[in-house]
């Protein structure tokens, strides 16, 4: 079983600040890698960020560089999303998922590597 829970999501004005939190269980423990996407309304899923289990390697999406930091703990199996300077275009239901195979040395960007993916957690960031 896998299984991916997000928290942490929540009503901010701009300028804010976020902590997301992904809990790995089950397979996912063993996972390559991990990443964070975002849904908004009427639009595709984009990549916002990934980091490798083992070397702690990342991959930002240029909209979020400067702004959003990800980070994991081991021993917790958690990974964590900071979010700073928020504007109201980071409005979005955001997701964690994991990548189960080693596909390159940086985490990949695109949704399709990824095997297990979490329900999502709202963010809205009010102007």
């Amino acid at each position: 079983q896998a299984q991916l829970v997000e928290s942490g999501g929540g009503l901010v004005q701009a300028g804010g600040s976020l902590r997301l939190s992904c809990a790995a269980s089950g397979r996912t423990v063993r996972a390559y890698a991990m990443g964070w996407f975002r849904q908004a309304p009427g639009k595709e899923r984009e990549f916002v960020a990934a980091i490798t289990w083992s070397t702690g390697t990342t991959n930002y999406a240029d909209s979020v560089k400067g702004r959003f930091t990800i980070s994991r703990d081991n021993a917790k199996k958690t990974v964590y999303l900071q979010m700073n300077g928020l504007k109201p275009e980071d409005t979005a239901v955001y997701y964690c998922a994991s990548d189960q195979n080693y596909s390159s040395y940086i985490p990949p960007a695109r949704p399709g590597p990824y095997d297990f993916w979490g329900q999502g957690t709202q963010v809205t960031v009010s102007s």
